[in-house]
């Protein structure tokens, strides 16, 4: 889904000091988007998302937690009616 390199440029670090953190978080986003819509990761609107998920698993305690919460319900939402009418 995204590569160390492309998080470490979302979250605007530029150290590698915070990596394995970042690692376990990269690695639990696909399956989560996946359990949450049913859509497998690769999808444009789903990596989307997963830049999302990241920000604010990384950052919960930011002031603008609760837009980015909404903006991943949203999207996730989304997903998942994209999901069913593809069965």
């Amino acid at each position: 889904m995204l590569t160390i390199e492309q998080a470490r440029e979302i979250l605007r670090l530029d150290t590698a000091d915070n990596d394995a953190i970042i690692e376990g978080l990269l690695s639990a986003i696909p399956d989560y988007i996946e359990l949450t819509t049913g859509v497998t990761a690769g999808q444009p609107l789903a990596d989307t998302a997963g830049k999302f998920i990241l920000m604010l698993w990384y950052n919960a305690e930011r002031a603008d937690a609760e837009k980015l919460q909404r903006t991943i319900d949203s999207l996730l939402k989304t997903l998942a009616l994209m999901a069913v009418r593809k069965e």
